[in-house]
């Protein structure tokens, strides 16, 4: 009896020891990557999966400017990746998807105050049009201040992979043309709306003139990562974001992402009760 015991110990040990070298590992390979942190809806109105509670977001910023974070934009991000250009310690990317009121009202105030820079991808046809979203004196403002970047999140929000190419080509173009034309200001990035892509899109993003492109996958932007799927850090849901989440997502990705991925993969095969298991915050 004592023998099996002492052999089951010794599985859980070898188990163990071998899941702590494939966390340092995956951990040690993350040196060069950047987190690129994903954002929506910044209120204390809406309770819904896209939104921030104002005074969260403002603690997450705190901590970042405590910890020796320093807020880069995509374009300095793509020098390092492609030139060598060197990075500030500790690098993060604040984006902001669809171009909300909020962002202007709650974001840029608290980004200010810290001194950190953002990046905000528009829906173009949206700004000064519907009351949710910015103005276009607003987006001028935030531009002028020279913190906020912003770049294209399509004209009209389509999941590009699930339109006709004749569409693809007139979202991507057209508010890339719109933005430049609109803020005087080369375009070189977007958001696909959802996240969503396929082979194809990657194709025509990047004939479209693009310099990269990103997704809503959990994970970290790499060298080694295609330019036109690069992976962020979801950080929104403020019925579910405590602020232990947004520290472990952000600090501990390289071993959380794919745990995240296998949950959801998971839950897309039907195995929810698996997936719950599954320790992804």
């Amino acid at each position: 009896m004592i023998t099996w015991i002492k052999r089951i110990l010794l599985f859980l040990l070898i188990i163990f020891a071998a899941i702590f070298a494939i966390c340092a590992y995956r951990m040690h390979t993350a040196d060069r990557a950047v987190p690129v942190l994903n954002y929506h809806q910044i209120n204390d109105r809406d309770e819904n999966s896209l939104t921030v509670h104002t005074d969260e977001f403002e603690q997450q910023m705190k901590y970042l400017v405590d910890n020796g974070y320093h807020t880069i934009t995509p374009a300095e991000m793509m020098d390092a990746f492609e030139n060598g250009t060197p990075l500030p310690d500790k690098p993060v990317i604040l984006t902001f998807d669809d171009g909300y009121v909020d962002n202007y009202k709650n974001a840029y105030p608290i980004l200010e105050k810290y001194g950190l820079k953002g990046t905000i991808f528009l829906i173009s046809d949206f700004i000064g049009t519907y009351p949710n979203y910015m103005t276009w004196a607003q987006v001028d403002e935030m531009q002028q201040s020279g913190i906020i970047d912003f770049e294209s999140h399509t004209l009209s929000h389509p999941e590009l992979d699930k339109i006709p190419p004749d569409q693809i080509k007139h979202q991507l173009e057209d508010s890339k043309k719109a933005l430049e034309w609109r803020l005087n200001k080369p375009i070189n990035f977007i958001a696909y709306p959802c996240g969503s892509y396929d082979d194809e899109l990657l194709r025509m993003t990047k004939e479209a003139g693009y310099r990269a492109a990103f997704t809503v996958h959990y994970g970290l932007a790499t060298p080694a990562e295609n330019p036109y799927m690069l992976d962020r850090v979801p950080i929104f849901g403020c019925n579910t974001h405590q602020f232990r989440r947004f520290q472990l997502r952000l600090e501990y990705a390289p071993i959380f992402a794919p745990l995240d991925a296998l949950s959801r993969s998971l839950v897309k095969s039907g195995h929810n009760i698996l997936a719950k298991f599954v320790p992804a915050p």
